[in-house]
């Protein structure tokens, strides 16, 4: 009985430690997922800004003959700073917080753009046509906030060690290795259309950087996660999958800019931010939860108000980029003979475009019953010539002088 008695008074005293731990656990984690989101956001801010910030600059220095003098400006080496300082913030998010929880919260780069967008604008607007013409942009930018609290809130939990050995693990898993064939038979069968079948949607574009992509924040987290660890003194450094990561880190990522430099080049940069962001997002999530486990182990409601958030931040995306105004393409050069005023020798005395009308149409035949004749032609004498033999009889024609009536 006395040997009975002492086990369970073990056993009690066990049960509270045992008890405690995931609760302390489950506190770190959730601080560790405010680390890892705090860091998102303020990276893709700094982001959005030092993108503006050069832009400005390029904007104003468009008429400088030396087409390099931005690089003499403080603004453009401010904006530079600013983009190295976000790129490591995003960078660094990725060793702290899931994968599934990081890559959403993009959406806070296109709600800084939308923002920064509305108060650098410089033409001046009555309240009523302001609130008319953004409208789209404050219903976006709510929408896009409120998804981006839901993503925090409802976010996976999962946290795990990135040493190589858990990589490794990671990387020969059955579910993964089924995931990566999938997703390389889809890339090359959308690679095949693209380039054999001239394929030039910009769902097949912007889907082959989504599949480069997912790889790409993929491999970030381990490389970040590896980082981290070697920096509080577990070194990661030695094991050769950081390598076999860091490499096809750069890679994809290489890949994935020149097709979204290729998508810049066919489609509106506001259609390329919407439709790539909810790609790239549905990609990404997808990528990190075979490959990381992230939602193992979550409850039903944590991951319906998770996929909630998502679907709430790409409606507003949506809704931000569409209201942007798309660029009036305008021709760099006009045909001699669509001049305004100009007249050919098939005229007969009637203008085309006239100068009393401004418009960058050109090539359209006006009406000109009402306008008098401000151009004749004149015949000159022609003299005969004989090409060939001398019995073939030659051609007579006129040329046409424009003289002006007094």
């Amino acid at each position: 009985m006395d040997g009975a008695h002492g086990a369970a008074l073990q056993l009690q005293q066990l049960l509270p430690t045992s008890s405690a731990n995931p609760v302390r656990e489950a506190s770190f984690s959730y601080k560790e997922n405010l680390i890892g989101a705090l860091l998102a956001i303020f990276g893709h801010l700094v982001v959005s800004i030092a993108l503006n910030l050069q832009k400005y600059c390029h904007i104003r220095l468009a008429g400088s003959k030396d087409p390099r003098a931005y690089f003499k400006t403080k603004t453009w080496w401010l904006g530079l700073f600013l983009m190295l300082l976000g790129e490591l913030g995003v960078f660094a998010s990725y060793a702290f917080a899931p994968l599934s929880l990081i890559v959403p919260l993009s959406a806070v780069s296109v709600i800084a753009s939308a923002i920064i967008g509305i108060i650098f604008i410089k033409e001046k607007w009555k309240p009523k046509d302001f609130l008319r013409r953004y409208i789209l942009s404050f219903v976006g930018c709510g929408l896009a906030i409120v998804g981006t609290y839901l993503l925090v809130t409802f976010g996976p939990n999962s946290h795990e060690k990135m040493t190589g050995d858990n990589i490794i693990r990671h990387l020969v898993s059955w579910p993964f290795l089924l995931y990566m064939l999938v997703e390389i038979i889809l890339f090359c069968l959308l690679l095949y259309f693209y380039k054999e079948r001239n394929a030039n949607n910009i769902v097949v574009i912007l889907l082959l950087v989504a599949l480069l992509g997912s790889m790409t924040v993929v491999t970030v987290k381990a490389v970040a996660g590896m980082l981290v660890l070697s920096i509080q003194g577990n070194l990661q450094l030695d094991y050769p999958i950081f390598y076999v990561m860091f490499v096809c880190m750069v890679a994809t990522a290489i890949y994935q800019a020149a097709f979204l430099g290729q998508a810049s080049q066919m489609y509106d940069s506001s259609l390329i931010a919407s439709v790539g962001y909810i790609l790239s997002t549905t990609v990404a999530i997808t990528a990190g939860a075979v490959f990381y486990l992230d939602f193992l182990g979550q409850d039903v409601l944590h991951v319906c108000m998770f996929a909630l958030g998502c679907l709430i931040a790409f409606l507003g995306v949506f809704l931000i980029t569409r209201n942007r105004k798309k660029a009036i393409p305008f021709e760099p050069y006009i045909s001699m003979d669509a001049m305004p005023g100009m007249q050919n020798m098939h005229d007969k005395g009637v203008t085309v475009q006239p100068d009393l009308k401004a418009s960058f149409s050109y090539g359209a035949l006006e009406n000109n019953d009402n306008i008098s004749e401000i151009y004749a032609p004149a015949t000159l004498p022609v003299m005969q010539e004989e090409h060939g033999s001398r019995n073939a009889s030659g051609v007579p024609y006129r040329v046409l002088e424009h003289t002006k009536k007094e």
